[in-house]
């Protein structure tokens, strides 16, 4: 027999209409795939270099976080930067490194406003997004959208932890990927097997900078950098995986070292000082 249905069964049964949502994770500010419901978790989070905030997975949405945070434009000894005040997840910062006329923007942060987007215009453009490891990955589909589609640059052993497919997304393979003549994607394995730093050979300054994303990460004392596979868990990196990080930034020529944060960077002699730092660790992690 055929069941009639309420007015109030009839609308329960209607498609949700409710808009998709690029989803954004309150705890490590990585972006999801619009759909029209929050994802269970966050598999960044899950993972055992992150974690959970103490109050269960959050979620906010584009709209929310430009409702409550801006996007403030700073200088950091002669590089560019932009950051989220008040301060955002992982509140990592997002460079602007020249690239021909343009910039390429290393790192990446979670939110896009219009007037972030006229700056940048006024500076130039941004030609390309490159990003150290998928901590960071925040919300760079949005970005490379609103910049016209431009590419971002992922190192290939980390494909597994990408969120938000998109056509922009360029996978690159092996220890180096030069994006100009005087910018290269250097491979630094150990916090992520993908785990990438930018080389700027030439500036800001004449002898050259690195941006080592958390492969190296400037200590609290800022003669310092250390190195682990979990910074907020506390999980060192083991002797073999330090060795071959260290290898990977032996060839590389620097004087200032540029960290993921506001204040962690070491400005002159930066070489020496992580070479001092892979020694120091070493002492450490083998008593």
């Amino acid at each position: 027999m055929q069941q009639t249905l309420k007015p109030q069964d009839s609308a329960d049964l209607r498609p949700n209409l409710r808009p998709a949502t690029a989803w954004i994770c309150g705890t490590c500010g990585v972006q999801f795939a619009p759909h029209q419901h929050a994802p269970d978790a966050c598999p960044i989070c899950l993972d055992s270099r992150q974690y959970v905030g103490w109050q269960g997975q959050t979620w906010t949405t584009p709209s929310d976080l430009n409702a409550r945070h801006t996007i403030h434009f700073e200088d950091c000894a002669g590089v560019s930067t932009m950051v989220s005040r008040p301060s955002f997840a992982i509140a990592q910062r997002a460079f602007l490194v020249p690239h021909g006329a343009a910039l390429v923007m290393w790192e990446c942060l979670s939110q896009v406003t219009d007037e972030a987007l006229r700056r940048l215009a006024a500076m130039g453009g941004v030609a390309a997004i490159a990003i150290s490891h998928p901590h960071f990955y925040a919300a760079m589909v949005d970005w490379s959208d609103a910049l016209g589609g431009i590419p971002i640059y992922l190192h290939a052993a980390d494909r597994g932890w990408v969120q938000r497919p998109s056509p922009a997304l360029r996978f690159w393979e092996g220890e180096r990927h030069a994006l100009s003549n005087t910018l290269e994607l250097v491979h630094l394995p150990g916090h992520f097997e993908g785990s990438t730093g930018l080389w700027w050979k030439a500036g800001p300054r004449a002898g050259g900078s690195l941006f080592p994303g958390d492969a190296l990460q400037v200590a609290t004392d800022r003669r310092f950098t250390t190195f682990m596979y979990s910074y907020p868990n506390h999980i060192p990196l083991g002797p073999s995986a330090l060795h071959r990080l260290e290898a990977r930034v032996a060839p590389l020529q620097f004087d200032d070292l540029f960290g993921f944060s506001p204040g962690r960077q070491i400005v002159g002699d930066a070489r020496a000082r992580v070479a001092a730092s892979f020694e120091r660790y070493r002492a450490a992690i083998l008593v």
